[in-house]
């Protein structure tokens, strides 16, 4: 697998998930990615339904070698919303598919996005494994886990890779699953690092969401929950001014020092928004400005649950080991 980018690019946001997108923009926005050293791709199956693996593969498959090329599976769109679909079956079934999406015969990260509770991890993992002998997955990931989870799981295949949400709101993953990944020498790779958005700046109380857009169902992003997370964007924003920089490169930074082992991934679909995030790799945090952050903004992390009521029931929250 090649080298992994400090920063890589999530590309959830290409194809529609936070409203409206220009599908030429986002084309340019990966390819002058590219350029510009960012060397991790992530995508999934799930993402607009199959079409965000579809603009990847149509954008970068002539450029192949010189990516990592990052997708998941695990769940299904229905009527009702996604639902876990962890099984043997499923994965092998939903890796082919995706191989053709992204036009490529392999891809260099694959992650299982949620644990189907109704499948041993045992099993959706050896599926996984038996994926890596077939050669159509480099190395294979988690998303969303617990740490009792994550051990049960590298026990069957070396896990290299836990995603979740990571940022200067959302530090849910320091008291255990951070330890956990670093015990095992994985990467956790840091989705949502700019709060979807609002740790930008870019969005307000008054701002309406375009429909699609995530955020309208997340309670976090809405009502009571939105205002008072508003004041710790207000404290990034005045952070980030003091050092002239912006309040996402202000986020960025901070997750970056956190240390080597953590790859933040922000979304974006436009240029501009990209090059204002990769200024961050220029930008080095003092212990002084380090100390300031943790002075304005808790780590107790925002108010309001990150998912609504379904996307809540997919993430894994194990404990007990003897249980699948």
């Amino acid at each position: 697998m090649h080298r992994i980018s400090r920063l890589g690019l999530g590309c959830m946001s290409m194809t529609g998930s936070y409203g409206r997108t220009d599908p030429r923009e986002a084309a340019a926005t990966l390819l002058e990615a590219l350029d510009s050293g960012v060397t991790m791709f992530d995508t999934g199956d799930f993402y607009a339904d199959g079409a965000n693996e579809e603009l990847l593969g149509r954008t970068l498959a002539r450029h192949r070698d010189r990516i990592v090329l990052a997708t998941k599976t695990g769940v299904r769109r229905t009527a009702e919303g996604l639902v876990p679909a962890g099984s043997p079956e499923d994965l092998r079934r939903a890796c082919d598919a995706s191989l053709r999406r992204l036009r490529t015969d392999h891809v260099d990260l694959y992650y299982l996005a949620r644990v189907d509770p109704t499948v041993p991890i045992e099993e959706s993992v050896g599926a996984l494994a038996d994926l890596v002998a077939q050669g159509k997955a480099r190395r294979i990931g988690l998303s969303e886990v617990s740490s009792a989870t994550l051990r049960r799981a590298h026990a069957v295949h070396p896990i290299s890779a836990v995603q979740t949400e990571y940022s200067l709101w959302e530090r849910h993953v320091e008291r255990d699953i951070l330890p956990a990944i670093r015990s095992i020498d994985a990467i956790l790779v840091a989705y949502s690092p700019l709060g979807r958005g609002l740790l930008t700046g870019a969005v307000r109380s008054t701002t309406r969401y375009e429909p699609g857009d995530f955020r309208a169902t997340a309670p976090r992003y809405n009502g009571d929950a939105l205002k008072a997370n508003l004041a710790i964007v207000d404290a990034v924003t005045h952070l980030a001014a003091a050092k002239g920089v912006t309040p996402a490169q202000i986020a960025l930074a901070w997750l970056l020092a956190r240390g080597n082992d953590i790859v933040p991934i922000p979304g974006s679909s436009r240029r501009a928004h990209l090059r204002d995030n990769l200024a961050a790799l220029d930008l080095q945090l003092t212990a002084a400005d380090l100390r300031d952050i943790d002075a304005a903004v808790p780590d107790t992390g925002a108010a309001g649950a990150r998912y609504g009521e379904s996307g809540s029931a997919l993430i894994d929250h194990r404990t007990d080991e003897r249980k699948p």
